[in-house]
């Protein structure tokens, strides 16, 4: 290494060096290097068939394809239903709204270099004008959707869910694969909220992000983070310092009483309240958010939201803003590098792939195909006139669970030879006993590894 002056700038110096690994580090380099390969979810997303991405259409706007539309279909509809038994309301607001909404919110003087605004250049200026903007979140939309009717203080809490449509204009530099994109969908929801009931609802919507990440076999993974404002610089944000310290007091409490390991991080937290960010690092080390849940305890008077309390004047409420499961696309990316592409039953677009041995069997796995379809299995049928041993390795390589070889002698016992991804070959079964077995793993979710 040598030493060079600074042309710009006499007093500082510039360093220039080579370094070199050692044997071992580089050993050690070179196994990171291939467990990055054999997990990246933007190489087997895409050798898999799950999304890709074209030029044309543009970055961070990814095509799902078949088979990873059948993984967030799943997903979506575990979560829908999952939000519904806690009590959740389901909601369908629209894609976009005037700039009216998101002046009211704040958005529009805080958030407006990442929001998609259309027709900004035209409409700038004009009094009558209309600007319309796609939406970066749904919070303004669901507030309306609670100011629809009067409420009592025996309505709240009001849990609100949908499954949201959102647009951010993110840098070309900051977008990878499916973990950032420029048009994502979100486990959104905003519960409202008496003050004597904002603890025991964010214990609630803790408790449900766990559970969806144990399901899923994440919670291993994940760090939590408690992110607080910046007491520096206060202009930045809604409220004063007492209303910060107490909301921020609230979520450790609930950290600290659920026995969570946590950092906290000042200057994260969101411009109307803190949050609790549920983190997770990729196959490059990026951290990134998963699951967040946000307390709000100043937008309820911008938006004019209210309830007549038990003595009959009108409150404000308070509002947690959460995700059950983040963003979808997100999500997808995590499982395929988590799971190397081979996903639990439960989520795989194909669960069971039937293998004739010969043409002379193909009617009876079109017969095992049906009747495994008609019960709820995500089932395939291999019809082409390829040996046996090649139909068996590439259904491997594509990861399928579960493969049912048949061949003359099953057919006539009326049974399935089973080959298991995880047991490896199990023998022959009868086929109503394979479908009560693979039924049973796909209701309970279970991991097998």
């Amino acid at each position: 290494a040598y030493w060079r002056g600074d042309q710009k700038n006499a007093s500082l110096s510039r360093i220039y060096g080579t370094a070199f690994y050692t044997k071992q580090e580089l050993n050690e380099y070179l196994i990171q290097l291939e467990e990055i390969k054999q997990r990246d979810h933007n190489k087997i997303g895409r050798d898999m068939e799950i999304f890709t991405t074209v030029d044309v259409i543009g970055q961070g706007l990814p095509l799902i394809l078949p088979k990873g539309t059948v993984i967030l279909q799943t997903l979506q509809r575990w979560i829908e239903d999952e939000e519904e038994r806690r009590g959740y309301m389901r909601t369908k607001t629209p894609f976009m709204a005037k700039s009216d909404l998101y002046k009211i919110s704040g958005h529009w003087d805080l958030y407006r270099d990442g929001m998609f605004v259309l027709d900004d250049n035209k409409t700038e200026g004009k009094e009558d004008a209309e600007v319309l903007a796609l939406r970066p979140m749904t919070c303004p939309f669901q507030y309306y959707v609670y100011k629809s009717s009067p409420k009592s203080y025996r309505d709240l809490p009001c849990r609100y869910g949908e499954t949201s449509t959102l647009f951010r204009k993110e840098e070309s530099g900051e977008m990878h694969g499916l973990t950032r994109v420029r048009q994502f969908t979100l486990s959104e929801g905003h519960i409202v909220v008496r003050p004597d009931q904002v603890m025991e609802e964010f214990i609630e919507c803790l408790k449900l992000a766990n559970y969806c990440l144990v399901t899923l076999g994440l919670k291993e993974d994940i760090a939590y983070r408690l992110s607080k404002w910046d007491p520096n610089n206060q202009k930045k944000y809604l409220g004063g310092p007492e209303i910060w310290e107490e909301s921020q007091g609230l979520i450790r409490k609930v950290l600290q009483d659920m026995n969570l390991p946590f950092t906290e991080a000042e200057g994260e937290a969101a411009f109307y309240g803190p949050k609790l960010d549920l983190q997770m690092r990729n196959v490059y080390g990026k951290e990134d958010t998963m699951i967040t849940i946000q307390l709000d305890f100043s937008i309820a008077e911008k938006f004019d939201m209210t309830y007549i309390d038990s003595d009959g004047t009108k409150k404000r409420p308070y509002i947690i803003h959460r995700s059950s499961v983040g963003c979808y696309e997100r999500t997808l990316a995590v499982l395929i590098e988590k799971y190397k592409g081979a996903f639990p039953t439960w989520l795989c677009p194909e669960q069971v792939r039937v293998l004739p041995i010969s043409e002379k069997t193909e009617n009876y796995a079109k017969s095992v195909q049906k009747i495994l379809q008609e019960k709820g299995i995500r089932c395939g049928v291999d019809l082409r006139a390829e040996k046996i041993g090649y139909k068996i390795r590439e259904a491997r390589t594509q990861k399928v669970p579960y493969l049912l070889v048949v061949g003359q002698q099953e057919g006539e016992a009326g049974v399935v030879a089973v080959r298991s991804r995880y047991l490896g070959d199990i023998g022959q079964k009868k086929l109503e006993e394979f479908c009560q077995e693979i039924l049973e793993e796909i209701h309970t979710k279970e991991i097998k590894k």
